[in-house]
């Protein structure tokens, strides 16, 4: 016996036939012909739009779409790519944060949680998405946000192994953050980025067996109380996306996942920069 029960989707229709919009250009890229599809592209589009905002099991999509698991993942990993593939690059964000007149951007690494483990890393015993800081395994994105906080770019997936300065750096980033920091602009970050202090402001490290001085408090006090206020994109990205809460596809895949829900989240709210 099964029930069955309407629900709504708490996103606009504009969000809706925005996707809709892009998977038609895709199947006619593609060269799908008209009718050969389980789904339309509007029913695909709320497919995986419920993924992203409720984290749905996509046997259960599956099963909601009369559609068997195998498709349901096909459709889902299309959805991803094509919103993913509209997701900003830094440099045209930082213009478009230059020309809006900020002063400064905040950049913070986000552990996203995965339930794929046991893959070998370069520490015998220790697996390559374990984050030792978290003490979970996930992926760590780097996200850029404005002043007040809202989400403007998102990095590829590094291991969670990795410090928020090695990720940083193997994105080669940042040669643009340094360019972004002239005429007086900042960027700005906890201490996880005390390596690039010449790219990056970061607070003072209170020394070994020392304290700060009086300038240097006050200095913190400063920086923390704005620099905090970009904490909230990543609190923004994943409690409006209960899927980057923790993925359990592909661990490789979250960086795209993260670009591809950064870009609803700018089409829901009519915001990029």
């Amino acid at each position: 016996m099964s029930v069955t029960y309407t629900a709504e989707l708490s996103v606009r229709e504009e969000t809706v036939l925005f996707l809709s919009g892009l998977l038609h250009g895709q199947r006619q890229r593609l060269g799908t012909r008209s009718g050969t599809r389980s789904l339309s592209c509007l029913k695909q589009a709320i497919l995986v739009i419920r993924w992203f905002l409720d984290g749905t099991r996509v046997k259960q999509l599956a099963i909601d779409n009369q559609v068997s698991s195998s498709t349901g993942y096909a459709y889902l990993h299309e959805g991803i790519r094509v919103l993913a593939a509209h997701a900003p690059g830094l440099e045209s964000v930082l213009l478009a944060a230059k020309m809006a007149g900020y002063a400064h951007v905040n950049i913070d690494g986000t552990l996203i949680e995965t339930d794929r483990c046991r893959t070998p890393g370069p520490t015998p015993g220790v697996d390559l998405w374990w984050s030792g800081k978290h003490d979970n395994h996930g992926g760590n994105v780097q996200v850029i946000t404005a002043p007040d906080g809202w989400p403007l770019w998102t990095s590829p997936v590094r291991p969670g192994r990795e410090h928020d300065t090695t990720a940083l750096r193997e994105h080669g980033i940042l040669p643009l953050l340094t360019a972004w920091t002239n005429d007086q602009r900042r960027v700005l970050g906890d201490l996880g980025y005390e390596g690039e202090a010449d790219t990056i402001t970061t607070a003072f490290k209170k020394p070994r067996n020392g304290t700060c001085t009086d300038v240097q408090q006050q200095f913190n006090k400063a920086h923390n109380g704005v620099r905090a206020i970009g904490e909230r994109g990543n609190s923004l990205l994943k409690t409006t996306f209960k899927a980057l809460r923790n993925v359990s596809l592909c661990p490789w895949n979250i960086g795209r996942i993260t670009a591809a829900a950064l870009v609803l989240l700018h089409v829901e709210h009519n915001r990029t920069t």
